[in-house]
């Protein structure tokens, strides 16, 4: 029971009893709440974020921060959905498109973070503002007319066994990422770079590599969810991708990553995805005023980080 209750695993039990209350106050207004579909219906919507943050948490990890995700979501679903449109293709190339877009931003972040020593915030905030210039100028600022591939409807819409296929995605999103972390020796060197970076390199760690591998990951990450979200919401449009990068960084905080490095588990990032999730939708549904939601969303979030720093004496 020690080590279920350790300090490690403490923001995942803390993430888990705020679900469970925000799940039960909500009920207590709308029955609906607890039924299965509804519930069904907020994996489906948290499958986009769960996979943007599961890339994230790897930069976060090494004490960097990535943030050309918006961008590089949208542009992962429009240049997917471009491709899906060429005939000679049949659809073949919307998902090497999409996700070799992600893959040469992030490459791209990685070098210049490792190599020119520009630190991640500038140098992934002036790619975001980059490639946001090439989408404008690739659409002439106009919403453009490709529409989403049947490919991308099945993968973030269509359900198998009664469960929305993006909750698979997710799910082999998520083992990819807990395989990393905790089953291989690139996951010793990711907690190795973030504790410091220095003495990681001075034994052998080929950090480098380490930090560009990441920061591809996350940008595969992001395009993949851009392509998930053009299926769900039918075409891509521009700032598809604002509404992810926050949300994104929260859940992995309050999932216990520490924002400077070296520590943090991908399971409380998953129930930070949910409980992000499940508390934006009950607002919705309680029908509170924009300011009101806002308000109430902050305060949950300000409660559990004072809950995270005042709980040591309950769990350990």
């Amino acid at each position: 029971m020690t080590g279920m209750f350790s300090k490690a695993n403490r923001p995942i039990w803390i993430e888990a009893a705020f679900v469970l209350v925000i799940l039960l106050v909500g009920a207590t207004i709308n029955p609906n709440i607890l039924s299965i579909n509804y519930l069904l219906q907020q994996l489906q919507v948290a499958s986009f974020l769960g996979i943007v943050a599961a890339g994230s948490m790897l930069v976060i990890l090494l004490g960097h921060i990535d943030l050309s995700i918006p961008w590089t979501i949208t542009t992962g679903g429009m240049l997917a959905t471009a491709a899906a449109d060429l005939p000679a293709t049949a659809g073949l190339l919307t998902l090497p498109v999409g996700l070799g877009v992600g893959l040469l931003v992030g490459l791209v972040n990685g070098l210049g973070v490792c190599w020119l020593r520009v630190p991640s915030m500038i140098f992934t905030l002036g790619m975001n503002a980059v490639l946001q210039g090439l989408i404008v100028l690739y659409t002439g600022g106009f919403a453009p007319q490709n529409h989403a591939s049947r490919a991308m409807t099945i993968v973030a819409v269509d359900h198998t066994l009664g469960i929305p296929n993006a909750v698979f995605i997710w799910a082999i999103v998520s083992l990819i990422i807990i395989f990393l972390l905790r089953g291989t020796q690139f996951g010793r060197y990711i907690y190795a770079v973030g504790n410091r970076e220095r003495a990681a390199y001075l034994s052998g760690v080929p950090t480098r590599l380490v930090i560009v591998s990441c920061f591809a990951i996350s940008g595969m990450t992001a395009a993949l969810a851009g392509i998930m979200l053009t299926g769900y919401s039918t075409k891509a449009y521009q700032g598809m991708g604002d509404a992810y990068l926050l949300p994104a960084i929260a859940a992995i905080v309050l999932g216990g990553t520490n924002v400077l490095g070296g520590s943090g588990r991908y399971i409380g990032t998953i129930v930070g995805v949910i409980l992000i999730v499940i508390l934006q939708s009950i607002l919705s549904v309680l029908q509170i005023p924009e300011a009101g939601r806002q308000i109430a969303y902050g305060a949950v979030l300000l409660g559990m980080l004072l809950v995270y720093g005042r709980g040591a004496r309950i769990f350990e």
